[in-house]
């Protein structure tokens, strides 16, 4: 870098980058010095100068005269003279010491603090702009994207959407706008970046803020949001005013204020819930849309047990789990579902029970038990009331069935009658007992 380029690159820092001549000049002298200390002149008191007019570079030491044998930050009477007349022992003189390889040096070091300086005033520049920003939504342009991430042209800065901060299924192309929540600057790495974010939960909270009213004036509030990227947000809403529904306003006539926020977020689903301070209510909205049969809260252990139906259980988890996993995020409390029968579940299931026992005992098939059943036949006892003309009634028995349980009646009389005599016998042995007890009393004297 030789003068002529040097000024130009003075020039150009001041006009583009707001730097000063000055103040670039006076970190080149320091950073130069501090390079030729180490490579150069021996002496102590030293110091670089930078020429603005004609952009030269030279190096001086302080030196004190002396008559003879001089260390390094002194010099003798007689080579003072030649250069400054009249000097005399014991002066304080400045001496140009700028060494034949001192271009090379000021070159070499000149790059890196110009380099240093540009990178500090993008840093304090982005840093001015952006600062009053961070939690907040930026907008910009696609520089490009990969898998890796998205880069955003945001005025004269870029911004960094990590690829775990994408909305999953996203798709972006060169110079489509995007917008995204500033989360910070970042400072480290080959220059200051903006670390932007998608999926952050408050990314959906800056929506709102943006599109309702309402929560800017602080008459509605967000008490919790909890979301699955791309797929599903539950955001939990209050109203601090009694006049103003909190959903209503959210969601905005006919859904406008909720679809512009579900169009930013790729068509990510939002509930908009009722918050309430009782807990159990609060469930029972975040679990929309399924109805609850009960909630038992365990305070103790933070865990809500939900009683559902067979109808409702699928509602109750969700696609994939998500609906019960949200409300769980979203109350910050362990949640366990148990599925209820219904009345008529209830007595579809005792009906197969009673169908599958009796086609065991009675030798025909399920669907002839099934069909025994719901003629009010549920065991052998009860077929062996039945008469011929009863079971040819029952038209899904077929001839096979007939004689099956013609068997298993019969089978059940003969057990039936060798079971008889025995009860008989033993209620004549228990009945003789007293009266034997009794005639022995009578015979002792």
């Amino acid at each position: 870098m030789n003068n002529k380029e040097l000024l130009a690159m003075l020039e150009y820092i001041e006009q583009e980058r707001g730097i000063s001549k000055e103040q670039v000049v006076k970190a080149l002298e320091q950073a130069i010095l501090s390079a030729y200390r180490k490579s150069a002149h021996p002496a102590s008191d030293l110091n670089v100068t930078v020429n603005l007019r004609t952009g030269e570079l030279k190096a001086w030491a302080r030196l004190k005269v002396v008559e003879e044998f001089p260390t390094d930050d002194e010099i003798l009477l007689a080579n003072a003279l030649r250069r400054i007349p009249g000097a005399k022992v014991g002066d304080i003189v400045e001496w140009e010491v700028t060494a034949a390889d001192f271009g090379r040096i000021a070159a070499q070091t000149a790059r890196q603090t110009i380099a240093q300086l540009l990178r500090k005033a993008e840093v304090d520049t982005l840093c001015d702009e952006f600062k009053d920003k961070v939690g907040e939504i930026v907008t910009g342009k696609v520089h490009h994207a990969d898998a890796g991430g998205i880069v955003v042209e945001i005025k004269n800065s870029q911004g960094i959407i990590a690829g775990r901060d994408r909305i999953p299924g996203e798709q972006f192309s060169a110079n489509d706008r995007v917008s995204a929540l500033l989360v910070k600057i970042e400072m480290e790495g080959s220059g200051p970046s903006l670390i932007l974010s998608r999926t952050s939960n408050n990314f959906v909270r800056r929506l709102f803020y943006r599109e309702v009213s309402e929560i800017r004036d602080g008459v509605v509030e967000i008490v919790g949001i909890a979301r699955a990227p791309g797929s599903r947000t539950k955001v939990a809403v209050k109203s601090n005013d009694p006049r103003v529904d909190p959903v209503g306003a959210c969601v905005g006539m006919r859904g406008l204020r909720v679809r512009n926020i579900t169009n930013e977020l790729g068509n990510e689903r939002i509930d908009v819930i009722p918050y309430s301070s009782d807990l159990k209510t609060f469930i029972a909205n975040a679990m929309h849309p399924a109805k609850l049969i009960d909630i038992e809260l365990h305070p103790e252990s933070k865990t809500v047990i939900l009683h559902v139906d067979q109808e409702n259980s699928r509602l109750a988890f969700g696609r994939k789990a998500q609906n019960v996993r949200l409300t769980q995020r979203l109350i910050q409390w362990n949640i366990n579902i148990v599925i209820e029968e219904s009345e008529e579940e209830e007595f579809a299931r005792k009906k197969q029970e009673a169908a599958t026992n009796l086609a065991g005992l009675a030798g025909v098939s399920e669907e002839a038990a099934a069909a025994l059943v719901e003629h009010g036949y549920l065991t052998i006892e009860g077929l062996c009331n039945a008469s011929e003309e009863d079971l040819a009634a029952i038209a899904e028995l077929t001839d096979a069935d007939r004689a099956a349980i013609a068997q298993a009646v019969a089978a059940a009389k003969t057990a039936a009658s060798a079971e008889t005599p025995a009860e008989n016998a033993a209620e004549e042995t228990a009945a003789q007992a007293p009266a034997e007890d009794a005639a022995q009393e009578s015979e002792q004297p």
